[in-house]
């Protein structure tokens, strides 16, 4: 009778046909509007934290001369800030739980905000790099805090527009991090693409401690000390790979010894989860088909929508001479359009499910990534433009649909571990989508280079007819003919370069192509089978009162945890009401 209880309870507190709804349907504000207060405030911070993964790029050659930096040293400010992210991700769900959502936010947004001030006062490239790893610890655990927050704010039945438009972040910023960081070095200097930071992050630390709403705590949680220790060994040693490989070699010594300590200490960390009473990554999720098909999917797309952000911006400047405003200029009509998509595509989800929207995304990401392998040193400004805006409305409309298809799997209880799984495999799949797009592109590159080669020698009339001609027009020009052969070669490791572009867009192309199967897993009856089927799985965790019934959170339900005191190990905070629309 008490298995049959439970049962019922984690099918939605109603009786089978008693029009109860699929487990989870009540979570979260099911009857009202979206905080919009409380997302805004959420989506401040983490776009910050994915902007300055991007917005220092442009200010990498004006530090080196600042610092007296080598190129090596000076790339430090990059990677140091990709493995502490990487590195505080893992344990954002433990935290979450046993702190709460709201403290853990705005100590992150906290941290975030003054290793910003730390940046912008650095007086060397190791100042510098240290301020950026205090940077990203914060900026590292917004992300994954605030998708989880959204969870215990927002109805489930309109999780996917309030995601739609927290997805504008993840979206955008990597584009305009770029462009903004460009403007701000060329008309003031490299210290603001920090200190711009600093005010904006103080007003989101109020605005989030008057606004918010603060999550359930779990009391009585252990320290998974072994299982922190080995994932950050392992995530770190693993970025560390993939951020270093193309400089240092893939087959040297020092890449493969870190390749092999991450696997042996990633493969460590998968059996102790799974063997520990209280695992701080709850390895067991991916039993769920349904979420560990979303987060293939999500690690495909992200490597799509990193192949054109990374990519075009090589070609355009390196090819067509633009400089990195100009470049930054170019894509924001396609940033702009993938930010508009993605309130719409997360509003289509609430109605239609994932599926239509992830075939259709994924089918015009899929033919304008192969169409961009067709670009030459003569393509227009405004047609490479049209291009990268019809294929940021395909990514705008599949990304969050499928990222948000295998999240409403999980029970609400758990969402917390499962954002911060979710958020290490994007970040991951980021990493290494430019390594092994990039060793794609160089080794193309030398093989278009070698053919091109052997066709330009004295026994083809076409290379002699061409070098006679570049002779003609350097002799015009008072410079001597000397130099034709080494123009004619400049020419030809120009055209290697854009076949080698051109070759790493298929293989990206191919890389899409595979997430295409996977999608029919996302279908809008199977997340709720799924769903149904998750609860049943953990009913022995669930807290009392199974799946909130209904209402607000905060007013009934684990969610909210109600205004009674629980003495199941969840504790909640007093709420205030969020401003809703």
């Amino acid at each position: 009778m008490t298995d049959s209880k439970t049962e019922k309870e984690a099918m939605g507190g109603s009786p089978a046909g008693s029009g109860g709804g699929p487990p989870g349907a009540g979570e979260g504000h099911s009857s009202g509007g979206i905080p919009m207060a409380a997302l805004m405030t959420l989506i401040a911070g983490a776009f910050m934290g994915i902007l300055d993964g991007s917005i220092v790029n442009v200010a990498l050659p004006r530090m080196m001369s600042i610092f007296n930096s080598t190129a090596d040293q000076i790339q430090w400010v990059m990677t140091g800030y990709l493995l502490a992210s990487g590195v505080v991700v893992p344990v954002t769900g433990y935290l979450s739980d046993r702190f709460g959502g709201k403290r853990l936010y705005v100590v992150s947004l906290g941290v975030f905000t003054a290793g910003s001030a730390l940046c912008s006062l650095a007086w060397s490239n190791n100042s510098l790099v240290a301020a950026r790893v205090v940077q990203a610890v914060g900026g590292g655990m917004m992300m994954p805090v605030s998708m989880a927050m959204i969870y215990h704010i927002v109805p489930r039945d309109k999780i996917g527009t309030a995601l739609g438009i927290w997805g504008i972040s993840a979206m955008v910023a990597p584009t305009v991090g770029p462009t903004l960081g460009g403007y701000l070095v060329d008309n003031f200097s490299w210290h603001w693409i920090f200190t711009i930071n600093v005010p904006i992050g103080v007003a989101a630390v109020f605005l989030a401690m008057a606004i918010l709403e603060e999550t359930p705590k779990k009391t009585g949680l252990k320290v998974d000390i072994p299982g922190i220790v080995l994932s950050a060994a392992g995530c770190f040693a693993l970025l560390l790979a993939l951020s270093e490989g193309q400089d240092k070699g893939w087959t040297s010594l020092y890449i493969v010894n870190l390749l092999i300590f991450s696997g042996f200490t990633l493969a460590l960390f998968v059996v102790w989860e799974l063997i520990t009473e209280q695992p701080m990554l709850d390895i067991r999720l991916l039993k769920n088909r349904t979420f560990a098909a979303s987060l293939l999917c999500v690690s495909i797309a992200t490597i799509g929508l990193f192949s054109a952000i990374f990519l075009v911006p090589l070609f355009v400047q390196n090819v067509l001479g633009f400089t990195p405003m100009q470049t930054g200029l170019m894509m924001m009509p396609a940033a702009l359009a993938s930010g508009i998509m993605m309130p719409v595509s997360g509003r289509l989800f609430d109605k239609v499910g994932a599926l239509p929207l992830c075939l259709v995304g994924l089918s015009v990401t899929v033919v304008t990534t192969y169409q961009l392998h067709t670009i030459t040193y003569d393509v227009s400004y405004r047609d490479l433009q049209h291009l990268l805006v019809v294929r940021s409305l395909g990514l705008g409309l599949c990304m969050m649909p499928i990222a948000t298809a295998g999240m409403n799997t999980i029970p609400h209880f758990l969402i917390g571990r499962a954002s911060a799984l979710s958020n290490l495999v994007r970040q991951i799949s980021a990493s290494f989508g430019i390594a092994f797009l990039t060793y794609v592109m160089l080794n193309r590159q030398e093989y278009h280079a070698v053919r091109l080669a052997d066709t330009v020698s004295y026994n083809s009339p076409a290379a002699a007819g061409a070098l006679q001609q570049i002779q003609g027009l350097l002799s015009q020009a008072g410079a001597g003919a000397s130099g034709a052969a080494g123009v004619l070669y400049s020419l030809v490791r120009r055209e290697a370069f854009i076949s080698g572009i051109a070759d790493a867009f298929v293989v990206s192309t191919v890389i899409v192509i595979l997430a295409m199967p996977f999608v029919f897993l996302l279908d809008k009856k199977r997340v709720e089978a799924q769903r149904a089927l998750e609860y049943r799985r953990y009913a022995g965790m669930m807290p009392p009162g199974g799946p909130p019934a209904g209402g607000p959170a905060g007013k009934g339900g684990p969610d909210g945890a109600g205004a009674s005191g629980r003495g199941d190990g969840i504790q909640a905070a007093e709420k205030p009401q969020p401003v809703e629309i």
